[in-house]
């Protein structure tokens, strides 16, 4: 960790490529970039029509020689082309030049627990394109677990479940390095698509994946619990007449309908705890768990994990940007590497 926190200091910009949002950091500056992980394309000319916020609006709603593409999955990039002329559009003309006016430009980025070898070298060379000659990969838990103050240089345990849009990662973390870890293929976007599924089948209603969040809003404060709202209105489109239609949807019909892929985050937790040495489990009684992640704000998700492991949880401050901002806090020196004692023989 001391090597790579030296290599870290001297990168001149971060990059964290989420498969629902791109954030970039630059050394000196700050978070520059926050927007979506979305590109449209005309396929008729290959021309790139929009990225960001504005392309994220298209969805659902361009003529047939459109296409609105994600080029990030969990995390990793699945399409390098793509993914370099959205970094491009995102930083915009002014700071691509400021950057590529660099000697010698670095450039960190975030890769998933255990990413395969191929995954990183996507990674590298989608910042390659950029323009950058050396590139540090950077595991994301590490990184959000340094974003919300953990800390994660020390012999003790600190336990970090990170909520993606399509994936989930917890991992326990000890001096700098992860002790015991899992990744399932689970995220907001499962939460999502069960909701959807509910809706359609129980009430014929077909709603819009941009529709969805408003119903998380609606359930928000103390959300998906049994002590929340009994229900609300939703509105989408009936399935047999193809017209707007409202209904009222029960909460405990949708706490039931995300059961099962809120369970699987939940049985996660159990099989990481049973890896680990006992005295790091004792140091979790107390400590808990950090939530980090877009979806780390699905409303009652916290509550869940509490009854079902009975450790305290917590969310970051931002769980949105832990992973970039951990990443900033390495680029900028904050984190100092552990130094040992002079041994008494």
């Amino acid at each position: 960790m001391t090597a790579s926190l030296e290599q870290l200091r001297r990168c001149h910009f971060a990059v964290d490529l989420g498969a629902a949002r791109t954030r970039v950091y630059v050394r000196g500056v700050g978070l520059v970039v926050d927007q979506p992980s979305v590109a449209a394309v005309n396929t008729r000319s290959g021309a790139l029509i929009a990225v960001g916020d504005f392309a994220e609006r298209m969805r659902g709603r361009t003529p047939g020689h459109i296409r609105v593409v994600r080029p990030v999955s969990g995390g990793t990039v699945v399409d390098i082309e793509m993914a370099q002329r959205m970094l491009r559009g995102l930083l915009g003309d002014r700071l691509r030049r400021a950057l590529r006016r660099k000697p010698f430009l670095r450039a960190a980025a975030c890769t998933p627990h255990e990413a395969d070898p191929l995954a990183r070298r996507a990674a590298v060379e989608t910042l390659v394109g950029l323009g950058a000659r050396r590139v540090e990969l950077v595991d994301t838990l590490i990184a959000a677990a340094v974003g919300c103050g953990l800390p994660v240089q020390q012999p003790e345990a600190t336990m970090i479940m990170a909520c993606g849009t399509t994936t989930t990662q917890v991992a326990v973390l000890s001096l700098g390095s992860t002790v015991s870890s899992e990744r399932i293929p689970v995220g907001g976007d499962a939460v999502d698509h069960a909701i959807v599924q509910h809706l359609r089948h129980q009430h014929e209603l077909m709603l819009p994946s941009q529709s969805v969040r408003p119903l998380h809003l609606a359930l928000s404060d103390i959300g998906l619990t049994a002590q929340g709202p009994k229900s609300t209105v939703i509105r989408g489109r009936d399935v047999v007449t193809g017209l707007v239609r409202s209904v009222q949807v029960d909460t405990a019909a949708v706490r039931e309908a995300i059961e099962t892929p809120l369970t699987a985050v939940v049985d996660v937790i159990g099989r990481v705890l049973r890896e680990c040495p006992p005295d790091l489990v004792a140091d979790l009684v107390d400590r808990g768990i950090m939530l980090v992640g877009g979806s780390a704000l699905l409303p009652g998700l916290d509550e869940m994990v509490r009854q079902a492991t009975g450790m305290p949880v917590h969310i970051a401050e931002r769980p949105d940007v832990c992973a970039v901002q951990g990443l900033g806090y390495m680029l900028e020196g904050r984190i100092e590497p552990l130094v040992l004692g002079p041994t008494v023989i």
